[in-house]
């Protein structure tokens, strides 16, 4: 019996793969409306007038650009997927990095130690994936 290009008759390792890239997009998406929601609110919350309290809605807006594109352009989802884990790496870096330069107190720290934590989730959520896709091999790779 031949396997059909895509539908409910794909080998076992092809339903996989589009499912963990439908949940790698996904996640991408939590991830982003996640930083999102955290920017608008500590915004509103400390009461700021800086746009570098808006920092965590600003990455999220990428995370979520990234997950909307993967959910359109399944050929692109690979590369996009990648792309975001270097975003989560940057936020992670980016707020740690400030945490430990500035001595950051209050709303500030808060904001960035739950952009650690997001992102830092995110991260490790991609690099499980990666390693499943690879073990998969080439056949079982998505995008």
């Amino acid at each position: 019996m031949e396997w059909s290009e895509s539908g409910p008759f794909d080998p076992p390792y092809r339903q996989r793969a589009g499912y963990v890239a439908r949940i790698m997009a996904t996640n991408a998406l939590v991830a982003g409306f996640a930083l999102v929601v955290l920017g608008v609110v500590v915004t509103i919350a400390s009461d700021s007038g800086s746009v570098t309290s808006l920092i965590p809605a600003f990455i999220g807006a990428v995370f979520v650009l990234i997950g909307l594109l993967a959910r359109a352009k399944p050929d692109l989802h690979q590369h996009l997927m990648h792309g975001a884990a270097v975003l989560s790496v940057a936020a992670i870096l980016g707020s740690l990095g400030s945490v430990v330069g500035r001595g950051s107190s209050g709303w500030a720290l808060f904001a960035q130690l739950a952009t650690v934590v997001i992102a830092g989730v995110f991260l490790a959520l991609a690099v499980q994936s990666f390693r499943g896709a690879r073990q998969a091999g080439p056949a079982g790779r998505s995008g």
